[in-house]
């Protein structure tokens, strides 16, 4: 039975993603504080991507200045 093209995309992701992990350029596994550390980054990064794209869209003044402090805040966390 022939598979659909998406499951075989899918399938290809799946494999660069396991091979893009076995060529870390640490060569070790990482602490759980790295992990930690990296999903956190993970978790601002996008936060932050989500508040850009919402005031691209903001019609309000208060609604955009609030989306502006928050991308501020989100920006000094990244950096820290």
């Amino acid at each position: 039975m022939a598979r659909g093209f998406e499951s075989k995309d899918v399938e290809f992701q799946q494999a660069e993603a396991e091979r893009a992990l076995a060529r870390s350029p640490r060569g070790r596994a990482l602490s759980a504080e790295e992990r930690a550390a990296q999903a956190r980054r993970r978790t601002l990064e996008l936060a932050l991507a989500r508040a850009r794209d919402d005031l691209a869209k903001a019609r309000s003044a208060a609604h955009r200045h609030m989306l502006e402090e928050a991308i501020h805040a989100l920006e000094q966390q990244l950096t820290e």
